[in-house]
């Protein structure tokens, strides 16, 4: 799936400092380094910085395990960042008078589909922007024919076919939760009102006006020759992907100059047509559920010690991406890794624009035994760390698994029958249990901090 959105786990209790500039080139050439020689966590990784006194690209590693150097001109999938360029569609739609943030989305859809409703309220292009839907993240009929390619067989048929059986399960626009079939539902509904397909309109409303010649889906001879090959956690070359039916989502491939075009448009530093469009994106707000962080039209808003830094990030099959901006300061961040690991690429770019955010670092090694999975019954409930904040454990089989609000599902590890850990961050949790064995709480170990969370009904 296009994945991810949620701050990571790791960057969640951490003490707010002063908000401070970009860090030097060469710290993050050391940061690059470290992620790519010490941590094994890309192949390749490009960072771009611009502000008003011009734009920098940071590059290390390599197109492939053979390949030559990547830079500023190499092309990477950037997944859903898509979904910020589908948002903008959608407001310079509006300010063309074409459509209303308030449209139902049926009204683009041919009349004989069917979308779904509640409480006799229907899904807008507001809605489906913000994620606010109520549809899932992804339909139930999405059954790949090939797993290195997920979408490329999902047709529109399919999508309709869905659209008409699924039932919502809460009310329209109560609630954030984050949809891949949104944004490729937006996207497709887009390009059938201004009687195109997705790629042109894109092109013409958005890449061309902008002057950004290497963003594409259908790839130009010349990015062929720029392509970066993405690769599996394993760092092995894996196949790219092809989004028909939901290109919205995700299906959009660029460079780091480019998509500092992109930042320099949005941060005015260059003039463009799209500049209302684009600040109306940020202007349309609602909340997510988790503290600090709102979402906009495409983009999210996180806000703190008086700063915005609006971004989203992005991830196929092998790849990782990230893209974001701090308005008082007019500075703009990207960070493309050819590689498609859990760490990703988000920490990178959140502590360049500020550095009061930590820096993942690999988890430190535990000492994994074997429990007796009964005892993870006693475990599995829902524990609240913040009103806002809730770990969820779930038992499949013999995997206990932590979930935390608006973040994925990870397996976490026994080191005793009460002290469990991630592999995936340096993170642990203790289950303190009752006279029975069962779970009346947790405590979440991380950074320092040891948060208790009340099991919750």
């Amino acid at each position: 799936m296009i994945k991810r959105i949620a701050v990571v786990l790791s960057l969640l209790f951490v003490s707010h400092a002063a908000f401070a500039a970009v860090v030097p080139d060469a710290d993050i050439q050391a940061i690059l380094a470290d992620r790519i020689e010490t941590q094994h966590q890309s192949v390749g990784i490009v960072v771009g910085v611009i502000d008003p006194t011009g734009r920098r690209v940071v590059a290390y590693g390599k197109t492939a395990n053979d390949g030559k150097p990547v830079d500023a001109d190499t092309v990477f999938e950037i997944g859903s960042i898509s979904k910020v360029f589908t948002s903008l569609l959608l407001a310079d739609a509006v300010k063309r008078g074409e459509v209303a943030l308030t449209d139902p989305v049926s009204k683009y859809l041919p009349p004989d589909v069917k979308v779904p409703e509640r409480g006799g309220k229907k899904i807008t292009l507001v809605d489906l922007a913000t994620h606010t839907s109520g549809l899932p993240r992804m339909p139930s009929n999405f059954h790949p024919k090939d797993p290195g390619n997920p979408y490329a067989d999902y047709t529109v048929a399919q999508l309709y076919e869905f659209l008409a059986t699924v039932e919502l399960t809460r009310d329209i626009g109560s609630k954030y939760e984050y949809s891949n079939l949104g944004g490729g539902l937006l996207g497709h509904a887009l390009a059938r009102r201004a009687g195109t397909d997705y790629e042109t309109l894109v092109r013409t409303r958005i890449l061309q006006p902008l002057g950004m010649k290497s963003s594409a889906i259908t790839l130009s001879k010349s990015m062929k020759e720029h392509l970066t090959p993405g690769h599996d956690a394993s760092l092995q070359p894996v196949p790219n992907w092809d989004l028909p039916t939901l290109a919205g989502a995700g299906a959009l491939r660029s460079t780091t100059n480019d998509l500092l075009t992109f930042l320099a448009a949005n941060i005015g530093i260059e003039k463009s047509p799209l500049a209302p469009s684009m600040a109306a994106m940020i202007a349309t707000r609602r909340p997510t559920g988790n503290p600090g962080l709102e979402i906009a039209l495409g983009w999210h808003i996180l806000t703190r010690d008086g700063h915005e830094i609006i971004w989203h990030n992005g991830g196929t099959g092998g790849y990782r991406t990230w893209i974001g901006f701090e308005l008082k300061s007019r500075t703009g961040v990207v960070v493309l890794s050819n590689t498609s690991t859990t760490a990703g690429v988000d920490d990178i770019g959140l502590h360049l624009l500020d550095p009061a955010f930590p820096l993942l670092q690999p988890p430190k090694q535990h000492h994994e035994v074997k429990v007796d999975p009964a005892i993870f019954d006693r475990y599995a409930g829902r524990y609240e760390l913040a009103p806002t904040f809730v770990i969820t454990v779930s038992r499949n089989g013999d995997h206990l698994f932590a979930q935390a609000t608006g973040q994925p599902n990870f397996e976490i590890f026994a080191e005793n029958e009460h002290d469990f850990s991630y592999k995936v961050v340096d993170a642990q949790i203790t289950f303190v249990v009752d006279a029975t064995g069962r779970a009346t709480s947790l405590v979440l170990h991380q950074n320092g901090a040891n948060v208790p969370g009340k099991r919750i009904e």
